[in-house]
């Protein structure tokens, strides 16, 4: 038994007196006003700043704790010709920071060299074993980690007894093991830094890593700093921070507006030749990167190794950068099939058996399941079903992988806790994790797992919660209210496309089901007919009658045409208009 489709709609809170004074002073509709009051937009020096993220307004890198510290070390081996090893990570924001902490470092003139663990061999982070490996074959004397290493301790330790400097560059927040005593450690979860780069991703981090070095070789005089542009490896950033789903506020904001300035006129033979591939028509924006670009990168490490991808963003040779895109493409289409059997194997036994009234938090588990793209599939089934969700796959030595999933509202780490004397290890936040479980433990850790869920959730409205920014009228949807939204891009995480809702319209035609999965209505909207697309809501059955519809509003290419089209969030039977507010932009 499926948990209901239909969502929770909330109308985002908003003072009408303050969205109006914002209409009138930046000449927004109401609706669109109202949007920005639900941001928490309404000084009008935090809007103009919002509209037009500066570069003058990021922080001083050296805000930073250990930063200081990290760049004195980093320009000291730089200076006696050490060899200096990068140590990434294999998703999207580790191969990015990867990428660009190596070119920085080759234009000041360091020999270095990049690093990305195997994600089955080698797994997340620096481990001993993988230390020992990269000591073998490339002899560092410092070892700089992009995206991970703040709970390396033992690899560090190990580090320090074989001679080798360590800083580390994260933004994970430490495990249970502690935080690695590395020679310098630049992470701004560990606190002591400002609001907005508190949740900059790794490829942040590693920027602000890289400001550091420019400033201090600029500040010495040295004729190198003065050469690298760091604006030039932006695009680098956006894609990383886009496809790391950090929050889009910020700093972070910053860096991903004019990171995608860059990624659209790209210079980058490698990004240019992955985005011709993949088929991108019109401009790339934060879907494009984390719908269609960002899984491309990730594709390799999640099957295994990630150096195409890494050698994709460096190459500058256009017929290799072409057979790496293929590859790259080749390897996120087999992610995909693989990704889906293990999403419909998991629902073949979860969608007969369960029950929202006694399963509060979802545990599944197979032999054959790939441990690499476990994450992707617990994301789908926690949306599915509403709940927190542990995917794992269990290998050949009795060891259960999982990667774990949550909701809003839900700290998933800290449910995780209670479950500890199960697990052999584990880690990560609020909304994602990993652990490791004996497999004869698994069942335990299940019923266990939905116990402390159910403590938590037992009673409460468990339904998706569906945030409307305004209620608005047919005729409200035209050229100038999609022209206005976009002027809050970068959309993403915790500034998401603004969902605008109808009360009371009905389909002119049958719904329809195309590509296997999606559902198709037609609407006749203030004498337009305007197209409405549910994506993977094939299977819901639409009331007859009228309906209140909640939408995104976007831009449309198909044949040569462009046109606005509805992506429906959600929809159901028409409500009397008591039941909801009025559209914003009109009095009652």
């Amino acid at each position: 038994m499926l948990i209901s489709a239909e969502k929770r709609w909330e109308l985002a809170p908003a003072d009408p007196a303050i969205a109006a004074d914002i209409a009138e002073s930046y000449g927004f509709s109401r609706p669109m006003a109202r949007a920005l009051v639900t941001r928490g937009l309404t000084a009008h020096a935090d809007i103009d700043s919002f509209l037009q993220p500066r570069l003058a307004n990021m922080t001083d890198p050296f805000v930073l704790p250990g930063m200081q510290k990290a760049v004195e070390m980093i320009w000291s081996h730089i200076e006696q010709g050490s060899t200096i090893l990068v140590y990434g990570d294999y998703d999207v924001d580790g191969v990015t920071a990867t990428a660009l902490m190596i070119q920085v470092l080759s234009g000041l003139g360091a020999v270095a060299t990049p690093f990305l663990p195997h994600r089955l061999e080698d797994g997340y982070g620096l481990g001993v074993d993988t230390l020992h490996r990269c000591v073998e074959n490339y002899h560092p004397n410092l070892i700089i980690t992009v995206d991970c290493g703040t709970s390396s301790v033992e690899a560090v330790r190990e580090a320090a007894r074989l001679g080798i400097d360590v800083i580390v560059t994260d933004h994970h927040e430490p495990a249970a093991e502690g935080i690695a005593e590395a020679g310098a450690m630049v992470n701004p979860k560990l606190g002591g830094c400002p609001d907005d780069i508190r949740m900059l991703a790794g490829v942040g981090v590693a920027f602000k890593v890289c400001h550091g070095l420019l400033k201090e070789g600029r500040r010495r005089g040295i004729e190198a700093a003065a050469q690298v542009d760091l604006k030039s490896f932006m695009e680098l950033v956006a894609v990383g921070t886009v496809a790391d789903i950090v929050p889009l506020l910020g700093e972070n904001r910053i860096l991903v507006y004019h990171g995608l300035i860059l990624l659209n006129r790209t210079r980058s033979v490698g990004l240019r030749t992955l985005i011709e591939a993949t088929g991108i028509t019109g401009p790339v924006d934060t879907y494009q990167i984390g719908f269609i670009i960002g899984p491309r990168i990730n594709a390799a490490g999640r099957l295994g190794n990630a150096d195409a991808a890494l050698e994709l963003v460096l190459t500058e040779r256009e017929p290799r950068a072409r057979i790496l895109a293929q590859q790259l493409d080749e390897a996120s289409r087999k992610r995909q099939e693989v990704e889906d059997r293990i999403v419909g194997e998991a629902c073949e036994t979860l969608d007969p058996q369960f029950d929202p009234a006694r399963d509060y938090g979802i545990v599944v588990a197979h032999p054959n399941w790939h441990a690499g793209v476990v994450g992707i599939v617990a994301s789908r089934i926690a949306s599915r079903f509403n709940r927190p969700t542990v995917v794992i796959g269990i290998d050949d030595d009795g060891i259960g992988r999982g990667s774990c999933r949550s909701i809003p509202d839900f700290d998933l780490l800290k449910h995780l806790n209670r479950c500890a004397p199960l697990l052999r290890r584990y880690g990560g936040h609020a909304m994602a994790a990993g652990l490791e479980v004996e497999a004869d433990q698994i069942d335990a850790f299940r019923e266990r797992f939905n116990e402390v869920c159910a403590e938590t959730l037992r009673g409460a409205d468990n339904r998706r919660s569906l945030q409307i920014d305004a209620w608005i009228h047919p005729e409200d949807i035209n050229d100038h209210l999609y022209h206005d939204q976009n002027r809050l891009r970068p959309f993403g995480h915790s500034n998401p496309l603004p969902v605008w809702a109808i009360r009371n319209v009905t389909p002119v035609y049958a719904p329809r089901v195309i590509g296997g999965k999606h559902l198709k209505l037609i609407f006749n909207l203030a004498g337009k007919q305007r197209e409405a697309i549910g994506f993977g809501m094939g299977e819901r059955e639409v009331p007859s009658g009228p309906l209140d519809i909640a939408f995104n509003l976007l831009l449309n290419r198909f044949n040569g045409r462009e046109y606005l089209q509805l992506h429906l969030q959600d929809f159901r039977a028409s409500q009397p208009a008591a039941a909801a507010p009025a559209p914003a932009d009109r009095p009652g």
